[in-house]
C-alpha cells in the first residue's frame, strides 16, 4: 500500500520538475518574486534524490528508516519555501503544494497513529464535531485552493451561463450527498467521519448500503462542479489528483484499518459493495 503511495509522490516530483523546465509558464507560476533562477533550480537536485529516488527505493524495499529520511527531506524543502513567502510575499501555490506534500509524508510515516475511534458516542456532539470538519474541509478544499490555482495560474473564468447553472445543480447536489452521509455516520456510527475521531460501528445504511464511499464520491462531485463553474481544465485537474490520491494512497490505508476494527463483516461489506460506482 504505501510503496504505491511513495511510486505516485515519486512520479508527481518528476513530472512536476518536468513541467517546470520546459513550460516558462509553468515555471513562472510556481517561482518566488525576486529570488533568481540558479536559486530555485538549486533545490531540484536534492529534491530528485533525496525525496523522488529514495520514494522509487522506498516503494519497492520495507525500510521504515527510509520513511524519515524522505520526511525530513520534504520538511527542509518546505521550510525554505515557507521562509521564502516571507521573506518575498509571493509565492503560495509552491509553499501550499509543499505544505500538502509534508502532511502527505507525515500521514504515510505515522497512518498507524492517526485512526482512533471516537471518545463518545453522544450523538450532539459528534454532530458538532463532524459539522466543524466539514465547514473547514469544504472552506480550504473547494475555497482556498481553488483560488490559489486560479490567482497562480491567472485564470479567467470562462464558463457559459448553462455550464454555470449545471455546475451550481451539481454542486448542490453533492454537497446533500455528502452532508447526508454524514448525518448517517453519526447517528447510526457513533463517531465523526474524520480518521482521528472515527465511528465505533460499522456503518452500512444510508448511501453506504449502496456505495462504500459517498463522502468521498461527493468532494470529488463538488470539485468537479467548481472547475465546470469557472471552466478551468486546472481546477479539474486538480480534482482529478485529489481523486487518485485519496484512491491510491488514503483508501487502501483506511481499509485496512477498518478490517483490523470490524474484521469479517468488513470484507463482507466491501465485497457486496463498490467502492465508486453505486450498486442498488
Amino acid at each position: 500500500m504505501k510503496g504505491t503511495a511513495y511510486l505516485i509522490q515519486a512520479t508527481l516530483i518528476s513530472l512536476w520538475w518536468i513541467g517546470l523546465l520546459v513550460d516558462q509558464n509553468f515555471y513562472d507560476t510556481f517561482q518566488f518574486p525576486g529570488i533568481g533562477k540558479k536559486a530555485f533550480n538549486a533545490l531540484m537536485l536534492p529534491d530528485l534524490l533525496v525525496v523522488a529516488l529514495l520514494s522509487v527505493v522506498r516503494a519497492y524495499k520495507q525500510w521504515r528508516n527510509l520513511d524519515h529520511v524522505i520526511l525530513g527531506g520534504f520538511a527542509f524543502a518546505t521550510l525554505y519555501c515557507i521562509n521564502a513567502t516571507i521573506l518575498t510575499g509571493g509565492g503560495f501555490l509552491a509553499t501550499t503544494v509543499m505544505i500538502l506534500g509534508l502532511c502527505y509524508n507525515l500521514f504515510l510515516v505515522h497512518s498507524e497513529k492517526l485512526f482512533r475511534n471516537s471518545s463518545t458516542s453522544n450523538v450532539f456532539i459528534n454532530a458538532l464535531k463532524t459539522l466543524f470538519q466539514i465547514v473547514c474541509v469544504w472552506m480550504i478544499t473547494l475555497f482556498v485552493f481553488p483560488v490559489l490555482i486560479m490567482n497562480a495560474f491567472g485564470i479567467e473564468p470562462s464558463a457559459t451561463i448553462s455550464m454555470k447553472v449545471s455546475a451550481i445543480a451539481l454542486f448542490i447536489v453533492f454537497s446533500l450527498l455528502g452532508l447526508y452521509s454524514a448525518i448517517v455516520m453519526v447517528r447510526i456510527g457513533e463517531g465523526t467521519p474524520l480518521p482521528l475521531d472515527q465511528t465505533q460501528k460499522l456503518v452500512t445504511k444510508g448511501p453506504y448500503k449502496y456505495v462504500r464511499n459517498p463522502m468521498a464520491i461527493a468532494g470529488i462531485g463538488q470539485g468537479i462542479a467548481i472547475a465546470i463553474f469557472f471552466g478551468s481544465i486546472h481546477l479539474l485537474s486538480y480534482v482529478i489528483l485529489g481523486a487518485i490520491l485519496w484512491h491510491f494512497v488514503v483508501r487502501p490505508i483506511e481499509e485496512k484499518d477498518m478490517i483490523q476494527r470490524f474484521g469479517d463483516d468488513y470484507v463482507e461489506y466491501r465485497n457486496r459493495v463498490r467502492c465508486w460506482i453505486p450498486k442498488f
